[in-house]
């Protein structure tokens, strides 16, 4: 199953992918009986559990069968917004490909290297992303995010994947004039819009391997990012076990697990070319879909 979360005049709703278009989920549990305990947004669908999962599918099969039209968007006219609403955490996950840590000349780590986002960086497939005004080195980061989708604590990596929710394209873009000003990276990776995630949140059952994953980015139509999630360092069991030793994990937490060589920062610095207004990058990950975004000037 694939859903996305979508703006409204009130706000954030969600839909699920169809052949027929995105499926308005809560126009279709007031459409049909039965269905007052739907999960209607991303975070209420994650913290539902089983039962909550197979209601969705239900309502979904049912309004396929007998739903109007009316009940289904064409995706191309929706406004998307993250893919989970309110996450408790989004996690990142440093230097996790041998061919990154190779290119930024920095050792392959022996642990996970571990930062964070805050929620005000969260946004949509669609979306501008302004420009950070004392930036003047904003880079892309093409990454596979976990979506975690039961509470977790002190897993076992052979078990870890059985509490994964689904998966998402994220884009952990940096602003790295702003990273390394300190031995803290925080600066440079939470500006305002500095993750958009999305459009789709695939359930797990449709992503057998997620370590088997071809992942890229186009910039302006240019491949810079080619790879798989093979590349990885530390694969999704591990990363997901190793956090869990040191916090709880929730339904929706997000674990952004790390990007591939062709990062900006990676180019000898003559052939460094940053993130300018008028830029388009797209995140396309293996059976997941695309994730695009334009860049504006952050004085508008």
């Amino acid at each position: 199953m694939r859903t996305v979360m979508y703006q409204t005049h009130h706000g954030l709703k969600m839909g699920v992918k169809t052949d027929r278009g995105i499926l308005d989920v809560d126009a279709a549990a007031k459409t049909f009986a039965g269905y007052s305990e739907v999960p209607i947004t991303a975070t209420e669908l994650l913290y539902s559990g089983g039962k909550g999962r197979e209601l969705l599918q239900e309502l979904v099969l049912q309004a396929l069968q007998e739903g109007e039209s009316s009940l289904f968007h064409k995706e191309e006219t929706l406004e998307f917004g993250p893919c989970v609403d309110n996450p408790q955490k989004i996690i990142c996950i440093g230097l996790n490909y041998r061919n990154h840590a190779a290119e930024s000349n920095m050792p392959i780590p022996e642990v996970p290297i571990v930062f964070s986002k805050f929620s005000n960086a969260l946004t949509g497939d669609g979306a501008d992303i302004k420009l950070p005004v004392k930036s003047q080195q904003v880079d892309y980061e093409a990454e596979l995010a976990i979506v975690i989708g039961a509470e977790v604590s002190r897993v076992k990596e052979e078990e870890a994947l059985s509490y994964v929710y689904g998966y998402c394209n994220a884009n952990d873009l940096s602003a790295r004039d702003l990273q390394m000003k300190t031995p803290q990276w925080l600066l440079g990776k939470t500006c305002d819009g500095f993750a958009p995630v999305g459009p789709y949140l695939v359930s797990k059952d449709e992503i057998p391997d997620p370590n088997q994953l071809s992942i890229s980015t186009v910039v302006n139509g240019e491949v810079r990012q080619s790879s798989q999630t093979s590349d990885m360092i530390f694969s999704c069991e591990e990363i997901i076990a190793y956090l869990s030793d040191h916090m709880t994990l929730y339904p929706g937490d997000m674990i952004m697990t790390g990007t591939p060589e062709g990062v900006i920062m990676g180019y000898p610095e003559e052939k460094q070319s940053w993130l300018k207004a008028g830029d388009e990058v797209t995140i396309e990950i293996e059976n997941i879909g695309s994730l695009t975004n334009q860049f504006i000037d952050g004085q508008e």
